[in-house]
């Protein structure tokens, strides 16, 4: 029994001619026909009396006949919610952010998107780029924009831009010239993503520096958020690491001393997804924004250190 037969037999019990629902359906009264007798062959009792002006139902006929009008409202319905998907009317978006987007121009992306599409709906998450990696390779959210490295398997990264990374004093002079690890080892030092700690891809770059210097760096304090480090800092509390983009951000506390390591360190932003995956429709396409977004921003903003697109 297919849709087709059902389609064919609801017509004609609408219509009361095969003719009509031929013509209804836009097919030839023949294939109307088979329609019909397949679909009588396969229940075994016939559906319609033939010979006078009108079909005549059969008791077979009036038993199937609310049974056929649910399944093919059913299936039109759900034919209906696929295709409003594809088409942006409908369907869900889900994605994950870096902490830090909103000093990237991102923090009304959820805004833009939702007056593009006001009929899709959105979870957009904000976390430490290794929660978010954690949680596109679990498959909760489709795709993620992160810093880059991220240690989840099974991913798909496409790099997109870089953004030095500074280190910031309050205390310390600019003709010191460039920072260094060992020198980050011998200061109070305030690392901000606590939660995440060293899975943290920033910590994790510098962590691996300092190892491979025989050195250990240890935070004399951690707060979650990197506004809160930058008031330590600049109270003279302790220093910190913050991208060129934070420091040159409205919100950054005047007065401090930003220098770039001796071996400059970059932040590289990403967009992930799950490998052998095809994002939805609408995760797609708030996943073209993140991009679109971030490359424009490259394109206005050429300040050595800052985002670039030659990842």
């Amino acid at each position: 029994m297919t849709i087709a037969q059902l389609r064919a037999f609801l017509a004609a019990c609408d219509l009361g001619s095969f003719t009509a629902a031929a013509h209804e359906l836009e097919i030839s009264q023949a294939s109307m026909s088979e329609l019909i007798s397949r679909l009588e062959e396969e229940l075994g009792l016939p559906l319609f009396i033939r010979g006078g002006r009108r079909l005549i139902l059969t008791s077979a006929a009036d038993e199937l006949l609310p049974h056929a009008r649910e399944s093919v409202s059913a299936f039109q319905n759900g034919f209906n919610a696929v295709r409003s998907i594809s088409a942006l009317d409908g369907g869900v978006c889900t994605f994950g952010v870096l902490r830090n987007a909103s000093y990237y121009d991102l923090s009304d992306l959820v805004e833009r998107f939702h007056s593009r599409y006001p009929n899709v709906k959105v979870r957009m998450v904000g976390l430490n780029s290794a929660l978010v990696a954690e949680a596109v390779a679990s498959g909760e959210l489709e795709a993620g924009l992160v810093v880059l490295p991220v240690s989840e398997p099974g991913l798909h990264i496409r790099p997109l831009v870089r953004d030095e990374v500074l280190y910031v004093s309050a205390t310390r002079s600019p003709d010191d010239g460039p920072a260094t690890v060992e020198e980050m080892t011998r200061n109070k030092l305030v690392l901000y993503d606590a939660y995440a700690g060293w899975r943290d891809s920033t910590r994790r770059q510098l962590l691996e520096r300092a190892r491979s210097q025989g050195l250990t760096l240890d935070p004399d304090i951690e707060v979650e958020h990197v506004e809160t480090a930058l008031r330590l800092v600049a109270s003279g509390a302790a220093n910190t690491i913050i991208s060129r983009t934070v420091l040159e951000s409205p919100s950054c506390p005047k007065g401090l001393t930003a220098v770039p390591f001796v071996d400059p360190l970059y932040d590289t932003l990403a967009l992930i997804r799950r490998e052998s995956t095809t994002l939805s429709p609408a995760t797609q396409r708030i996943v073209e924004f993140a991009e679109e977004t971030l490359r424009e921003r490259a394109r206005h903003d050429p300040t050595p250190g800052r985002p670039d697109s030659g990842i």
